[in-house]
């Protein structure tokens, strides 16, 4: 049994129930709408297997993508060539990040950076964010707060996927780990992959989110340098955030 962050098993579930161009309540669309005048290079940080980098590639903007799960990169570069489209894709995380180039914005859709377990570490990436900007460059993702009934050990869910190839994954999804005090909460997934009955392969994954509160995230932006943070709810620009299972999001600029 392997113990990955975003493994084999886990990019399948991924693409399955991540096509290519959905929006997750909307955000794609407002993704788009917010850099569709852009000029120069974009970034996609922790861009998965491409939902949102391919469309935004198929409007005509050039975008790079950049993961740290290998497995997640050989997906987005498989559908890229698909659709005949060039990406320039990098492996790495964020807070050693260190790219060729600088960008007009930056984007982290689906609440992405939360899955940056340590504080330090999550502040060292806004840094290398940050410095991988043009000057006046934006930055812009969302981020949401988890469900506060937590329990450790509890089992959160059962999951059956039917992939087009007839095999099977299950996913087992348990809450190991909450603590209110420093905003942070593990859990097991344990994927299993069935094919004629016969269990073929299982996986593990730790899965981390670590949260913010909607002031204490603007704080921490503007700490790092960046000017103009601004905050909507739901993908509504200009929305102002006003109950705890709104996603918010945000933009802000490099100075």
């Amino acid at each position: 049994m392997s113990f990955s962050q975003y493994g084999p098993l886990c990019t399948e579930v991924y693409d399955h129930t991540k096509k290519i161009g959905q929006s997750l309540n909307g955000d794609l669309d407002y993704y788009h709408n917010k850099l569709k005048h852009c000029k120069g290079r974009i970034l996609e940080a922790m861009a998965g297997s491409g939902r949102v980098l391919i469309p935004l590639l198929e409007s005509g903007l050039q975008v790079d993508g950049m993961d740290y799960s290998r497995d997640m990169l050989a997906s987005c570069r498989q559908r890229c060539e698909e659709r005949g489209l060039a990406a320039n894709l990098y492996e790495s995380n964020l807070q050693e990040l260190a790219l060729p180039h600088k960008y007009e914005a930056i984007l982290i859709p689906g609440g992405s950076f939360l899955l940056i377990e340590d504080r330090q570490q999550s502040i060292q990436a806004l840094k290398r964010l940050y410095e991988h900007l043009e000057p006046g460059g934006r930055l812009l993702l969302d981020l949401f707060l988890p469900d506060p009934n937590f329990e450790a050990g509890r089992l959160e869910g059962i999951s059956t996927f039917h992939l087009p190839d007839g095999d099977t994954i299950t996913l087992e999804n348990r809450l190991v780990e909450a603590d209110l005090f420093s905003q942070s909460k593990v859990n097991h997934l344990k994927y299993e992959k069935w094919r004629n009955g016969t269990l073929i392969q299982t996986e593990l994954q730790r899965f981390a989110l670590r949260w913010y509160g909607v002031e204490e995230f603007k704080l921490l932006l503007e700490s790092v340098g960046f000017t103009d943070v601004n905050v909507s709810a739901d993908f509504e620009h200009g929305k102002q955030p006003s109950s705890s299972k709104q996603t918010f999001v945000y933009e802000a600029v490099k100075n």
